[in-house]
C-alpha cells in the first residue's frame, strides 16, 4: 500500500467504471457482464481490520479520518467487490435518536460501536415526549459542528478525496420507538395499549420530519429518493405491521421518496415481502443476513424491487468452506438471471469477519456469476435443508 494520505481513487477508475456498468445493470433488470455484487463494510469493520478501537473511530475525528482513507485503500487494493464510492464522511455511529431526543444517554463503550439508551419506561413517559425544533438542539447543533471539523481537518491533512459533513437520521416509528423505549414494551403494548404505541409512533413520525427537513435546509436537496432502516419490522406479524406501522412508513415514502424507495430490514421479513411490493412498492430492498432469499426472489423482483443481499454475516464464520460456496453458487442461480439482484452479505460485514475469507467470497462470486450463468442446481443453504438461514453454513 502506498500512504493513506496518497490515496487516489483515479489510480483505479477502470474497476470502477466496470462496476459501475455491472450496478447499473442490476437496477435496470438486465445482465451485465457478470453478478453485481456488495461487500457492505464500514468504518466499524476496517476499524477492526486495522487494530484501532472502534470506540475510538468514533469520538477522535482523526483516527476516523485515518481509518476511513485507509478502508477506501484496503477495499480496492484487495476486495473484488462492485464498490465504486471514492470519499469520506464524518460517521457518529447508530445514535440518531440519542442525537434528537436529549433525554437520551449514548454510551461509548470499547470494542464497539455507541448505542443509545431508552428512556421510555410508560405511557406517562410517551404523553410528556416533547417534539423540540433540531435548530434548538445543543447534541444536534454540536454534531454537525463536528462534521464541519471533519471536513476543515480532512482538508488540513491533505486528503485527496471528497470529504463530507454527515447527515443526522434517525429511524422511522416502529424501529425509533424500539430506541428510545425496551423493544419488548413496545411489542407487548402494540397488542395491550395500542392507543399509547400509536401516540409514540406518531410523535417519532413528527421527529423523523422534522430532522429529514432540517438536513435538506443544512445541506440543500430535497425529497426525491429515501431509504428506511426497519430493523424491528421483523419481529411483528404482517397484520400488525399493516394496522399500526405501515401508515407511518408508507407517509414518509409519500412524502419524501417520489422518485425511489428503498429498505433495509436486518430480520427475518419474508412475511411482509408482498406488503413491501404490493403497497410501499420498494425499488429497492437490503433483505438482510435472516431473511430468506428464494421468497424475495420471486415477490420483490417481479414488482420491480432490486434485491440486495443473499448472506448473512455467519456464513463466513466457518472459514473458506464447500458449504459456503455453495450458497454463493446458489444464491447467484435463484437470484441473478435477469438482473434485479446485487449478491451480498445483508446488513453489513461485522467486525472480527476473516478479511480472506471475506475477500474470497467476492472473488468467487464474481467467477461463477458470470453470464450467462452455468451454475448446476443444489440445495439453497439455509432455505432448502430445513436449517435456519443464520445456520445455513455453519460447520
Amino acid at each position: 500500500m502506498t500512504g493513506w494520505l496518497d490515496f487516489d481513487p483515479e489510480r483505479y477508475r477502470t474497476r470502477r467504471e466496470e462496476s459501475a456498468k455491472r450496478m447499473q445493470a442490476a437496477h435496470e433488470f438486465r445482465e451485465g457482464d457478470c453478478v453485481a455484487t456488495v461487500a457492505s463494510v464500514g468504518g466499524s469493520y476496517f476499524a477492526w481490520l486495522f487494530g484501532v478501537d472502534i470506540r475510538d473511530y468514533y469520538t477522535d475525528i482523526d483516527t476516523q479520518i485515518e481509518v476511513q482513507l485507509r478502508g477506501l485503500q484496503w477495499r480496492y487494493e484487495n476486495l473484488p467487490d462492485d464498490f465504486t464510492g471514492t470519499g469520506i464522511g464524518y460517521d457518529g455511529g447508530p445514535a440518531g435518536e440519542g442525537l434528537f431526543f436529549e433525554e437520551c444517554d449514548i454510551v461509548y463503550p470499547p470494542g464497539t460501536s455507541p448505542w443509545v439508551v431508552p428512556f421510555i419506561k410508560d405511557g406517562a413517559d410517551v404523553e410528556a415526549l416533547q417534539i423540540k425544533d433540531p435548530r434548538d438542539n445543543a447534541r444536534i447543533q454540536d454534531y454537525l459542528k463536528r462534521g464541519q471539523r471533519f471536513v476543515e481537518r480532512a482538508r488540513e491533512l491533505g486528503v485527496r478525496v471528497p470529504a463530507s459533513p454527515g447527515w443526522v437520521g434517525i429511524h422511522p416509528p416502529l424501529s425509533c420507538a424500539c430506541a428510545i423505549a425496551d423493544d419488548a414494551w413496545v411489542y407487548e403494548n402494540m397488542v395491550a395499549e395500542p392507543g399509547i404505541v400509536l401516540k409514540l409512533f406518531e410523535k417519532c413520525f413528527r421527529a423523523f420530519c422534522a430532522c429529514q427537513e432540517y438536513m435538506y435546509e443544512v445541506y440543500g436537496g430535497g425529497p426525491g429518493h429515501l431509504g428506511l432502516a426497519d430493523d424491528n419490522s421483523a419481529f411483528v406479524s404482517d397484520e400488525m405491521y399493516r394496522r399500526m406501522v405501515l401508515p407511518f412508513n408508507l407517509a414518509l415514502y409519500e412524502k419524501y421518496g417520489s422518485s425511489g424507495r428503498s429498505l433495509h430490514a436486518d430480520g427475518p421479513n419474508e412475511h411482509h415481502y408482498e406488503t413491501y411490493a404490493k403497497i410501499v412498492k420498494l425499488n429497492h430492498m437490503d433483505i438482510g443476513g435472516w431473511s430468506k432469499l428464494r421468497p424475495a426472489v420471486e415477490i420483490l423482483k417481479p414488482a420491480g424491487c432490486v434485491v440486495h443481499g443473499g448472506l448473512n454475516n455467519r456464513d463466513l464464520y466457518s472459514g473458506w468452506t464447500e458449504p459456503l460456496r455453495q450458497k454463493i453458487r446458489q444464491s447467484i442461480r435463484i437470484a441473478a438471471p435477469g438482473g434485479g439482484y446485487e449478491f451480498a452479505i445483508g446488513g453489513e460485514t461485522y467486525a472480527g469477519t476473516d478479511p480472506d475469507v471475506l475477500c474470497r467470497t467476492f472473488e468467487y462470486a464474481h467467477e461463477v456469476g458470470r453470464f450467462p450463468l452455468d451454475i448446476p442446481e443444489e440445495p439453497l443453504p439455509g432455505e432448502d435443508d430445513g436449517r435456519p438461514v443464520w445456520e445455513a453454513v455453519t460447520v
